[in-house]
């Protein structure tokens, strides 16, 4: 399912979700696994998981008894090309700020 911009903000916009994120970008995890780290209960687990497979933030397959969570990140090049020129412009002052910071006198 595709998202727009604005819907992918609002799923990330939840702490939980993004701690979810996180600890999929380390491989992928079952969901008992992701209960125990974000130490929530796992009702609210599965409802922050079901959110972000409706974002296509991430896929879940069967493994014997259990459901494994994986990372889709393509939905986040959208927001990563947004970002871009923010960057460009936080990276832009940084660099003053450090030539500022060269030029001034040694004390």
């Amino acid at each position: 399912m595709s998202v727009t911009e604005e819907e992918l903000f609002a799923v990330l916009a939840e702490p939980r979700r993004r701690q979810i994120l996180d600890l999929l970008l380390k491989g992928d995890q079952p969901a008992g696994a992701i209960v125990d780290h974000i130490d929530v209960s796992q009702p609210t687990v599965s409802r922050h998981l079901a959110v972000l497979r409706r974002a296509g933030l991430v896929t879940v397959r069967g493994k014997a008894q259990q459901r494994w969570y994986h990372l889709e990140a393509a939905p986040l090049r959208s927001l990563d090309d947004w970002l871009t020129p923010y960057r460009a412009r936080w990276a832009d002052r940084l660099a003053a700020l450090g030539d500022y910071l060269d030029d001034m006198p040694d004390e």
